[in-house]
């Protein structure tokens, strides 16, 4: 998948556009789809990757999956769309309520926003 797609997964994924990227990040009209192409300027980049919530070894491809090696990309579940569907969830024989299902959201928040941080520490110690 090249940055590109990967920029256009995620925009699909909040039933954006890639113009309206363009728009709200303040970039010209066709700049993501010279990426295509050619490489961004790391400051563009970056720009990106905090639009979505994202790292920019994410959008590059460099970030590693935990996922199996047999998973496809429709094999993964989005954690936020999960606890946020109307499915059944339980844990350890007991039923999750909508209070519950908040609070394992916000503690899942809580706990990839500090990975992100770590990450994100990582990459400027390079």
């Amino acid at each position: 998948m090249t940055l590109f797609d990967r920029i256009k997964k995620l925009a699909d994924s909040q039933g954006k556009s890639i113009t309206s990227v363009e728009q709200d990040l303040g970039m010209s009209r066709n700049y993501l789809y010279k990426w295509k192409t050619m490489n961004p300027k790391s400051d563009s980049l970056e720009k990106v990757a905090d639009y979505f919530g994202v790292t920019t070894d994410y959008l590059l491809g460099r970030e590693t999956q935990d996922s199996p090696s047999w998973a496809t990309e429709d094999d993964k579940i989005d954690l936020d769309k999960w606890l946020q569907s109307n499915v059944p969830m339980g844990f350890q024989g007991m039923d999750m309520d909508n209070e519950t299902k908040i609070k394992v959201r916000a503690f899942l928040e809580g706990v990839f926003w500090e990975d992100k941080q770590k990450h994100r520490n990582d990459d400027n110690k390079k």
